[in-house]
């Protein structure tokens, strides 16, 4: 059997995540405290005792979820389960960057927690600008990304709304300015979406909003060695397979700015796995390693699922 891993994004979080796990095996608590001596944080607290408001702060978020996917990754590999090939949403890249070994452990965490204090700070700067109104997301539901886009054109002149993560035909997530998005919202209602759903993100990623923060984080990942992928590893910014450590690492950049090409990067795993053949379920396993089940449903969404599913990990299934 052949393994897919598929590592969640911001948002992903929720209180408790991952408790069970690392409470049952010491191999995955293990993780979490290594990543708490790295860190020098409590990611423990933030996985597991940070309510939900606290926890959407990227300078909390980050840590906890790319710990929590981690923490999943050592204890499958103990199990003798790793992947052929990875991919990550958004930050989850990071975990697939550590996984496809470009990043050590101790890079990960360390580059995630500087990722997180510096969308933060920029968060706070754009909410402080617009007089306390927070910046941030939605997913637009019900309508094609090219809907969403033609939808959103006056906005984007302006620089206040932009399509950020190209999840499946049938969602769209966009980044902007409180303003932008509510203006968004009623764009988006006119040209005929179901749904309007804001995010539990602390702002407006994968824009140029985040231009400056972005610049920032350049300076940051010149210090780290990026190698080359053992595994087979897919990119966020360009929807295709990453080639290189030094492409990677200019492709870390540019996820502050450009939009995630989630469905070119399904596109190029379904691809690869032969996902038309009946057979190819008997052959290739997806499992979505880390908390929540996003990423498996835009997978069904995107039409990949009628001869091989994607599925959160079960810890029922470990052995």
């Amino acid at each position: 059997m052949k393994n897919v891993f598929l590592f969640p994004g911001q948002g992903a979080q929720k209180k408790g995540m991952f408790l069970d796990i690392c409470e049952k095996y010491p191999v995955a608590m293990n993780v979490v405290k290594l990543a708490e001596e790295i860190a020098d944080e409590p990611v423990s607290e933030y996985m597991w005792q940070t309510d939900d408001e606290e926890l959407s702060r990227s300078d909390r978020s980050q840590l906890a979820i790319t710990t929590a996917s981690l923490a999943v990754v050592k204890l499958l590999e103990s199990c003798g389960i790793e992947p052929e090939l990875c991919a990550g949403f958004s930050l989850g890249e990071f975990a697939a960057l550590c996984t496809a070994k470009v990043l050590s452990f101790e890079e990960t965490i360390r580059l995630v927690k500087e990722r997180g204090k510096i969308m933060q700070k920029a968060c706070d700067a754009l909410s402080a600008a617009s007089a306390g109104s927070k910046p941030g997301m939605a997913a637009v539901i019900g309508l094609t990304p090219e809907q969403v886009e033609a939808a959103l054109q006056p906005l984007i002149a302006q620089q206040k709304a932009f399509p950020a993560n190209l999840n499946s035909p049938k969602q769209t997530v966009i980044s902007g300015t409180a303003e932008g998005l509510e203006k968004a919202e009623e764009l988006c209602k006119e040209a005929g979406c179901r749904r309007f759903i804001r995010l539990k993100v602390a702002g407006p990623f994968h824009s140029p909003l985040m231009a400056e923060a972005a610049a920032q984080f350049s300076e940051v990942l010149a210090t780290v060695a990026f190698k080359n992928p053992e595994k087979r590893l897919f990119s966020n910014v360009t929807g295709t397979e990453i080639r290189s450590g030094e492409e990677a690492r200019v492709l870390a950049a540019k996820h502050f700015t450009h939009p995630v090409q989630w469905m070119s990067e399904e596109a190029q795993i379904a691809e690869i796995i032969g996902y038309q053949c009946e057979k190819c379920g008997e052959n290739w396993k997806i499992l979505e390693v880390g908390p929540g089940s996003v990423l498996s449903g835009l997978w069904r969404d995107s039409g990949f699922s009628e001869h091989i599913s994607c599925a959160p990990v079960n810890p029922a299934d470990i052995s």
